[in-house]
C-alpha cells in the first residue's frame, strides 16, 4: 500500500466521504448524498476546531477511506486528555486490505502524539464484524454506550 496517502480531508473530499458514509445498511438510511449543503457546513465547522481530525485515506487522488478524531481535554482519569474515533469507513474494494487497520492506527498514533491517555469508539450494535476488528486492534468492549435522538 505504499501508493497510501493518510492527510486531512478536503472540502473536495465531501462527495467521496459521504459515500463512503451511505455505503452500508445503516448509512444508507441515515445519509443523504443527494444533498451535499449540511455535510458542507459541519465540515466548515469541524475545519475551525484544532482538536478536529477529519481524515481521508488517498489511493491515486481517489477517496478510499475515512475517519474522524476528536480530541477532548476533560477533568476525570486526573485531568487527562481522550480521543474519540468516529466515523470510520473504508471503499468496498479496499475491505479486507488492511486499510482500515492503517487509519486506526494512524487515529492511535495521532491521538498519543497529541498527549491523549485513552482513545475511545463507539460502534453499533450490529456491527459484529467491526466489533472484531476493533478487538483484534487492541480495543475492548469496556462499556455500554447509550445514544438519545434529539
Amino acid at each position: 500500500m505504499t501508493d497510501l496517502e493518510i492527510r486531512p480531508a478536503t472540502l473536495k473530499d465531501i462527495p467521496a466521504i459521504v459515500a463512503l458514509l451511505a455505503d452500508d445498511p445503516l448509512g444508507a438510511r441515515r445519509e443523504s448524498p443527494d444533498d451535499l449543503a449540511p455535510y458542507r457546513i459541519a465540515f466548515e465547522r469541524l475545519a475551525d476546531d484544532p482538536n478536529q481530525h477529519v481524515m481521508v485515506a488517498d489511493r491515486g487522488g481517489k477517496v478510499v477511506g475515512t475517519l474522524q478524531l476528536t480530541v477532548v481535554p476533560g477533568l476525570p482519569r486526573r485531568g487527562s486528555t481522550r480521543s474519540i474515533i468516529e466515523g470510520v469507513r473504508v471503499h468496498a474494494a479496499e475491505r479486507g486490505s488492511g486499510l482500515g487497520t492503517q487509519l486506526v492506527e494512524w487515529a492511535v498514533d495521532e491521538a498519543r502524539r497529541q498527549g491523549c491517555q485513552l482513545v475511545q469508539l463507539t460502534s453499533d450494535a450490529t456491527r459484529t464484524d467491526a466489533h472484531r476488528f476493533y478487538e483484534r486492534l487492541g480495543f475492548e468492549p469496556s462499556h455500554v454506550g447509550f445514544k438519545k435522538s434529539l
